[in-house]
């Protein structure tokens, strides 16, 4: 399948699947036009990535499953290293939404310090 067959079949764009195989995630082959052709595993592949990345964990990350991403990635129980990696994920989210958070407050004080806070935003 080409390029956009496979966008359409995962959900992703072309310039993320090329990203992906840039990283070394995703393979194809070349056709004679110099399309790139990927086989139907790459379907299940591109989704495993997909998955893993929503669920907060960066390329680097996803590299480290490599030897499972043709695969239901789910199916059986976690590695220590996967454990390992999801924690390290959850803390920097856990930190970052922290941040956020304090960053609203610090703005939601100041706007009702100046008398801003019911008033409607200004066109």
């Amino acid at each position: 399948m080409l390029i956009g067959e496979l966008a359409r079949a995962t959900g992703s764009t072309a310039r993320a699947l090329r990203h992906y195989e840039q990283t070394g995630l995703l393979d194809s082959s070349r056709a004679p036009n110099g399309y790139r052709e990927y086989d139907g595993a790459a379907v299940v592949r591109v989704r495993n990535i997909r998955g893993l990345l929503a669920a907060g964990l960066t390329l680097d990350d996803v590299r480290l499953f490599l030897p499972c991403l043709d695969g239901d990635v789910l199916a059986g129980p976690p590695s220590a290293t996967a454990l390992r990696i999801a924690r390290e994920r959850l803390a920097v989210l856990e930190r970052r939404i922290a941040a956020q958070t304090e960053a609203r407050d610090r703005l939601v004080a100041a706007l009702a310090a100046a008398g801003a806070a019911e008033r409607p935003p200004a066109d």
